[in-house]
């Protein structure tokens, strides 16, 4: 079933998928369905299953109303079958001969294969219920003991084929401790990749899903054979930092194209290496252009260590940043304007595409004009895709920051109405508002464009 809402943008993206991967159970003639609900018409309905945001996709099986199963995997026709398929029918394959498992493992590029004492133990039990959370892998259980034997391992082992890199990893099972699922779904997912995974748009999913923080990117052009040889090196590399750090390809003329700005590199920097932690969104360059696997080894543990300087991107600070009412910053001159004991800055975090910020526009334009000979009033303005400030993290677009005179590097953020009034009122009274005189607004309204907003308007661009 999906809850959904008309106007929602994020629905209206999901409803072809959808409405395919209907059509591709039906003619399976499989005893799957798929419904949906107008979640603003049936109030009651989304309040009794805890909708309250849109599109919400849940699973009913034999009737239980109470308990549905949140949907977990891919969000379109495909991985919608994919994990229908999986989650009502057999999550592993039963093997029972030699045959039947090379089979099995030979048709796939990556299965995993659950080597058990009982089927009706414990661990064989976890088993199942990683491999019905985890789709898009093939898996396959046995208790023979012949099968362990004929793949060099005891009973009582996960085991995950390959047909790259190490094309075996086993995960024997503590015998003194209960198999913990979260632990052999992590390790299945890091496993399951390539030591090196060029971003595509095949891939992007499987590496933003792994849930390893620490990126490595490798930015080269592929149709250049030096630079593609260098491809050796960092596999090499990655082997010492699996789990910890994915190492990443990315073709400046590819798919890859499209990540360049977000590091401010452009198709001509390559080769190159960037360092990415994607919870800090914190970036680190290697300075040296030796990308042997020694080097490129040490540089990510000098990062992993602490040894590094995190590196922020900054354009180049305009000839005429100051001439305008508002005032245009970088990073190379947002410590010397914002910091300045002697102004009150107030700044506006903007990203170009963003359409509250082009809404928003002409105000502070406006707001700039009316201080523009104010002697200690600045009005700035920061393009914060192009452009990183230590400390401070934008999550969403506008965000407006105001940065006090004085010693004490203070900043206070600004979430009130966004108008010329107040914006005027905030300022007279030195960065605050009368508690009876703010305006109370939504948090959609008051934070603006959020990080899955900019991805939408990213695509929809």
């Amino acid at each position: 079933m999906k809850p959904n809402a008309p106007w929602c943008g994020h629905c209206q993206a999901l409803a072809p998928e959808y409405s395919q991967a209907a059509g591709i159970l039906k003619n399976e003639s499989l005893d799957l369905r798929l419904a949906k609900v107008d979640a603003t018409e049936e109030t009651v309905l989304s309040a009794e299953f805890g909708v309250t945001g849109y599109p919400v996709l849940k699973l009913f099986r034999d009737g239980n109303r109470t308990h549905p199963t949140d949907y977990t995997g891919a969000r379109d026709s495909q991985g919608i079958v994919l994990w229908m398929k999986r989650k009502a029918g057999a999550s592993a394959t039963l093997l029972q001969d030699k045959d039947s498992t090379a089979e099995l493992i030979d048709s796939h590029d990556v299965v995993v294969v659950g080597f058990f004492k009982e089927l009706q133990g414990e661990g064989a039990q976890v088993f199942y219920e990683v491999a019905s959370d985890i789709v898009d892998i093939t898996f396959g259980i046995t208790e023979k003991v012949e099968l362990s034997q004929k793949y060099g391992i005891t009973q009582d082992t996960v085991c995950i084929f390959k047909k790259f890199d190490e094309k075996q990893t086993d995960f024997p099972l503590d015998s003194e401790q209960r198999l913990d699922k979260e632990e052999l779904s992590r390790f299945i997912v890091v496993h399951s990749l390539e030591l090196v995974m060029e971003f595509t748009s095949e891939t992007s999913s499987k590496i933003f899903g792994a849930k390893i923080l620490n990126h490595l990117l490798l930015f080269i052009n592929k149709t250049v054979e030096s630079q593609l040889e260098m491809v050796g090196n960092f596999r090499e590399a990655a082997a010492a930092f699996r789990g910890q750090v994915l190492f990443v390809l990315i073709d400046v003329n590819g798919y890859g194209a499209n990540v360049l700005h977000f590091f401010g590199l452009k198709s001509h920097d390559a080769p190159t290496l960037r360092f990415i932690n994607i919870e800090t969104n914190r970036k680190y360059c290697m300075a040296s252009e030796d990308f042997s696997a020694q080097a490129v080894g040490s540089f990510t543990q000098d990062v992993l260590d602490g040894k590094v300087k995190p590196h922020f991107m900054s354009k180049e600070i305009p000839e005429d940043w100051d001439k305008q009412p508002v005032k245009v910053l970088v990073g190379k001159n947002f410590e010397k304007v914002a910091f300045d004991e002697t102004k009150n800055v107030f700044v506006k975090f903007y990203a170009p595409w963003c359409a509250h910020c082009k809404a928003m526009a002409s105000v502070w334009e406006e707001l700039g004009e009316k201080y523009k000979d104010h002697e200690n009033i600045i009005i700035a303005k920061l393009d914060a895709t192009a452009n990183e400030i230590e400390n401070i993290t934008i999550h969403g677009y506008p965000t407006l920051h105001y940065f006090p005179a004085g010693p004490d590097r203070k900043m206070i953020e600004y979430k009130s109405a966004r108008d010329l009034e107040t914006f005027s009122k905030f300022l007279e009274n030195g960065g605050i508002l009368p508690m009876e005189k703010e305006v109370a607004e939504t948090p959609e309204d008051v934070n603006g464009t959020s990080p899955s907003d900019a991805t939408e308007a990213r695509d929809e661009l």
